[in-house]
């Protein structure tokens, strides 16, 4: 990172800022990293026959960390999102011909991909409000829907598409009415190729204003045929599937978020000490030291427990950790926007500038309170584990309840 990484970001954002992907940068640190072992450090379920360094979700944690101090870092080390979760999903679900196809060229760095599930007219943190329709049609599959925020859609070697959407049984055109499956079990999910006939990316959404050269998309699918073959899994299990590739995501970026913070933090303090105001340097001013103070707290603080998360991954399962996975997902993007709102506040408008990446990080820790889930559905679920827990144990506190003397 300080030797290749570094050095190279002005270069990155001068070809960003004229709206081409970077690639000439990008493809010798790759190179590099792959040459030096540092390649697809974020799979523990990495086989002897493939590329990489199997990490722990504890081993892999600090890594994602200083790799997030530089949004565009994580690509040169093959571990950018969303292509960690897809290659997750193919490790679990494809079959032995869908791995030579798709998953073996992710993890040689060869194509990217992304991973389409939110829809602009639903709420998609509810995911069994998804409209795209996957039919049965003889041998085929039939698409149809409208996605959107699609992340890295718009790289220049993204070349797979995992989509997601409502599967109905038997063959024929489209039905108006739903599946008869419950509500969990109506979903699929299937590998398109990106120059499918019939996908269209609509447009490369902005991000409060930022607009990311690798995209954040408006997809849509009119009548996208593929072979029964790429169906990803079986039909119906799309939404348990989805579930499993979000935990070891979460902790990534989580622990991204918290390398942004760092990044933040030590900008502020530089900033601080050189600054000066009304006679003095603005680091002497007694409201800007307790943020400097409350921002190492809380960065410590969270960084305990995004680990513990990971520990508890990697022990007890990604199902068993889905409450403190939940958790940490809060709090790091809640502390993103807190830490990069004091740092922009000290640079003052220089901080509302592209002449620092400061604005840019923390429209990405705004971003994360709705990505991944927004954090009203990760604070119910830490709520009804509490309460679960207090349902499971009810009557033990009436001993801490001291009752009226009696007269």
């Amino acid at each position: 990172m300080q030797r290749l990484v570094l050095p190279s970001n002005r270069d990155w954002h001068r070809w960003a800022d004229e709206g081409v992907y970077p690639l000439d940068v990008i493809d010798p640190i790759k190179a590099q990293a792959r040459a030096a072992g540092l390649w697809n450090l974020f799979l523990p379920a990495l086989r002897d026959d493939e590329p990489g360094t199997r990490l722990t979700n504890l081993d892999y944690a600090p890594l994602a960390e200083i790799m997030g101090r530089i949004p565009w870092a994580s690509e040169v080390f093959n571990c950018s999102a969303p292509d960690t979760g897809n290659m997750e999903l193919l490790h679990l679900f494809a079959t032995p011909e869908q791995s030579a196809r798709w998953l073996r060229p992710l993890l040689e760095g060869e194509i990217r991909s992304c991973f389409a599930m939110s829809e602009p007219d639903v709420a998609s943190s509810d995911a069994t409000n998804l409209q795209t329709r996957i039919v049965r049609d003889g041998a085929d599959y039939v698409v149809n829907g409208r996605k959107w925020f699609i992340t890295g859609a718009a790289h220049p070697r993204c070349e797979l598409a995992i989509v997601m959407g409502i599967s109905e049984a038997g063959d024929g055109a489209q039905r108006d009415a739903a599946p008869e499956a419950d509500t969990h079990h109506r979903h699929s999910m299937l590998l398109v190729p990106m120059d499918t006939p019939g996908l269209e990316i609509v447009r490369n959404i902005p991000i409060v204003q930022h607009r990311a050269v690798e995209g954040h998309c408006e997809i849509v699918l009119r009548n996208v045929r593929v072979p029964a073959a790429n169906l990803l899994g079986s039909e119906g299990e799309g939404f348990a599937m989805a579930q499993a590739r979000l935990g070891p995501g979460r902790v990534h970026h989580c622990m991204r978020s918290i390398g942004q913070c760092e990044l933040a933090l030590e900008l502020l303090c530089d900033r601080a000490l050189e600054r000066k105001a009304f006679g003095q340097a603005l680091s002497g001013f007694a409201n800007l030291r307790e943020w400097i103070a409350h921002s190492r707290i809380e960065i410590d603080q969270a960084r305990l427990l995004v680990l513990r998360a990971a520990w508890l991954m990697d022990r007890d399962g990604n199902a068993a950790a889905r409450t403190e996975v939940s958790a940490i997902k809060i709090v790091a993007a809640q502390l993103q926007t807190r830490v990069l709102d004091r740092a922009m506040q000290v640079f003052g408008a220089m901080g509302l500038s592209s002449d620092t990446p400061l604005a840019y990080l923390w429209t990405w820790g705004r971003a994360m309170r709705l990505l991944d889930g927004p954090d009203e559905v990760h604070l119910g679920v830490v709520a009804r584990h509490e309460l679960a827990r207090a349902r499971g144990r009810r009557g033990v506190t009436a001993d801490y309840l001291v009752p009226p003397p009696k007269r």
